[in-house]
C-alpha cells in the first residue's frame, strides 16, 4: 500500500514537471502542493515527526548538492568563484546579522530566536537555483556565482542555526570552530574527489550502471566522514561532486544523467515531505510574520549582502541587482527550521511555519519575474552554445578507452575532414553514426553536427586526443594557430 501511494505521488510528480514549464510556476510549489493535498488537510494522511523530517530533508539536501557538484562545469564557475565564495561567507554573516537586527524589532523576537530566523533564511536554496537559473539565459559569470553560492552557503547556514539552537555557551573559540568545520570539510570534498576519481578510472567495473552509483557513493561518504569529523560534511559533499563532475571519468555521460534523476528524485521526495508536514490551518496565523521576513530579507538583507560581498570585485550595479534579487529561497530554509524545532527551542513552530509562507510567497514572486528582470537589465544572452559531450568507457585489460563523441550544433568540428583532425598516434577514429546509419570513415570524411564518433584511444594519450578533439570543437581546424588548446 505505502509503496502503491510513493509510486502514484512520483507519477504525479514527475508530470507536473511538464505542467510547471508549460505555465511557468516554479515545479516546487506544485511538489508542496501535492504533500499538502495528500495531508491531514487532504486524504487525511497526518505526518507530524519533525526529526524524521530533519533526517529526511537532510538526505535530500545530500542528494541535490551531490547532482549540483557533479552537473557544474567549472570552466563556467571559475572566473565567478572569488564572488561566490564571498556571497556564501561574507554574504551570509551580513544577512543574518541584518535580518535579525530587522526582526528583532518589526517581531517583538527575543535576539536568539531573532538570529535563528536569519541564519534559516541566509542561504539561498540549491535546488532552485541549480533548476530556474540555468534557463534563464544570463552570462556564466552570474550563473557561475550563483551555483557556487547556492553549493557553499547550506553549510555556514547550518553551522550558525547548530550551534544558535543548541544550549552550549558561546565563547572565544566559536570562530576558529566555524573555520575549522568549513576548512576540514573543504579538505575532506578534495580528498574524496580526487581519490574516488582516480579509483574510477582504474576500476574495469563489471556494469555501465555501478559507475554512476560509485559516483554518488563517494559524495555521500565525504558527507558522512566531513559529520564524523565534526567538519561540514554539506560542503565536503559539494566539493567532492565538483571534483568528480569535472575529472575524466568512465561513462561520465551516463553518471552525470543518473545523477540528474536522482536531484529531481530527491527534490520531489523533499518538497512532498514538507508539503505533508504542514498543516494549513497553522500557515493562516503566520502569514503577516512570513510576509514581513520575506520582504526584509528580500528589500533589505539580500541587496545589502550582495553589495558587501561584491565590493572588492567592481561588479556592475545591474549585476548587483540581479544578484541580489536571485537569492532563491526552497527547501533549505525549512529543513533549517526543522533544527530548532527538534531542539525544542521555543518559538520554533512559528518559525517553521513562518519560513513555510515566505518560501511559497518568494518563490512566486522571485521564480516568476527573474526571466523579465533578467531581459530588463540587459542580462539575457539567449540561448548558448551546446558544449561538446565525451563519454568513454574503459577497455578492461587492454590498456585503452573508448570515447562517444557527439557533435552538438554550432560546433566548429562540422564541416571538418578527418585527416584535419589530427589526433595523435594511439588514437583512431573506427566508426561514425550519421542518419541511423554506421560507417566507417576515410580520412577524406567530413564531419557533420548530429554525429557521433567513436575514437579507440591508449590510456597514454587518451587525454592528448580529448583535448584535441575539444579545441577543433571550439576554434575550427586552425585551432593550434588560434592558441585554443581544448582544456
Amino acid at each position: 500500500m505505502v509503496l502503491g501511494i510513493g509510486a502514484a505521488v512520483l507519477l504525479v510528480a514527475v508530470l507536473a514537471v511538464r505542467v510547471s514549464v508549460r505555465v511557468g510556476l516554479p515545479s516546487l510549489l506544485l511538489y508542496l502542493g501535492i504533500g499538502v493535498a495528500i495531508g491531514e488537510s487532504g486524504l487525511g494522511i497526518k505526518f507530524d515527526n519533525a526529526q524524521l523530517t530533519q533526517a529526511l530533508g537532510l538526505a535530500a539536501l545530500v542528494l541535490i548538492l551531490t547532482e549540483g557538484g557533479l552537473t557544474t562545469r567549472w570552466t563556467e564557475v571559475r572566473p565567478a568563484l572569488g564572488i561566490g565564495i564571498a556571497l556564501s561567507t561574507v554574504g551570509v554573516v551580513v544577512s543574518v546579522g541584518i535580518t535579525g537586527a530587522v526582526l528583532h524589532y518589526l517581531l517583538d523576537l527575543d535576539w536568539r530566536l531573532a538570529l535563528l530566523w536569519g541564519s534559516v533564511l541566509a542561504p539561498t536554496d540549491a535546488a532552485a537555483v541549480f533548476s530556474v537559473l540555468r534557463r534563464v539565459g544570463v552570462s556564466r559569470r552570474l550563473v557561475g556565482a550563483l551555483e557556487l553560492e547556492s553549493g557553499f552557503n547550506d553549510a555556514p547556514g547550518y553551522i550558525a542555526v547548530v550551534l544558535l539552537a543548541s544550549t552550549a555557551m558561546v565563547d572565544w573559540t566559536l570562530p576558529f570552530m566555524v573555520i575549522y568545520e568549513l576548512a576540514a570539510g573543504a579538505l575532506i570534498g578534495l580528498l574524496f574527489g580526487w581519490g574516488g576519481a582516480w579509483a574510477l578510472r582504474r576500476a574495469a567495473l563489471p556494469a555501465t550502471g555501478l559507475y554512476p552509483l560509485a559516483t554518488v557513493a563517494v559524495c555521500v561518504g565525504a558527507f558522512s566522514t566531513g559529520q564524523l569529523a565534526h567538519a561540514s560534511g554539506l560542503l565536503a559533499t559539494y566539493i567532492a561532486g565538483l571534483v568528480l563532475g569535472n575529472a575524466r571519468l568512465p561513462h561520465r555521460a551516463d553518471t552525470l544523467s543518473f545523477a540528474e534523476g536522482l536531484g529531481w528524485l530527491a527534490q520531489i521526495g523533499l518538497f512532498v515531505l514538507l508539503g505533508l508536514f504542514s498543516s494549513p490551518t497553522r500557515l493562516l496565523d503566520t502569514i503577516v510574520p512570513g510576509v514581513v521576513a520575506a520582504a526584509v530579507v528580500t528589500l533589505l538583507a539580500r541587496p545589502l549582502s550582495v553589495l558587501a560581498s561584491a565590493a572588492p570585485f567592481r561588479m556592475p550595479l545591474r549585476e548587483q541587482i540581479f544578484l541580489s534579487w536571485a537569492g532563491l529561497r526552497g527547501a533549505v530554509p525549512i529543513v533549517l527550521a526543522m533544527i530548532p524545532l527538534t531542539e525544542g527551542v521555543p518559538g520554533a513552530r512559528e518559525l517553521v511555519d513562518a519560513v513555510f509562507v515566505l518560501v511559497i510567497v518568494l518563490t512566486l514572486v522571485q521564480g516568476g519575474t527573474l526571466p523579465l528582470l533578467a531581459r530588463w537589465l540587459g542580462l539575457s544572452r539567449g540561448v548558448e552554445s551546446v558544449e561538446l559531450q565525451v563519454d568513454s568507457a574503459p577497455l578492461d585489460e587492454l590498456g585503452a578507452e573508448l570515447l562517444q563523441v557527439r557533435i552538438p550544433p554550432g560546433s566548429k568540428l562540422h564541416g571538418v575532414y578527418l585527416s584535419e583532425l589530427r589526433l595523435p598516434p594511439g588514437a583512431l577514429v573506427s566508426l561514425i553514426a550519421r542518419d541511423g546509419t554506421a560507417f566507417t570513415p576515410e580520412p577524406t570524411t567530413r564531419l557533420r553536427e548530429g554525429d557521433e564518433m567513436l575514437v579507440v584511444t591508449t590510456e597514454a594519450v587518451r587525454t592528448t586526443a580529448e583535448r584535441r578533439i575539444r579545441a577543433v570543437d571550439r576554434a575550427g581546424r586552425y585551432a593550434r594557430w588560434r592558441g585554443e588548446t581544448g582544456n
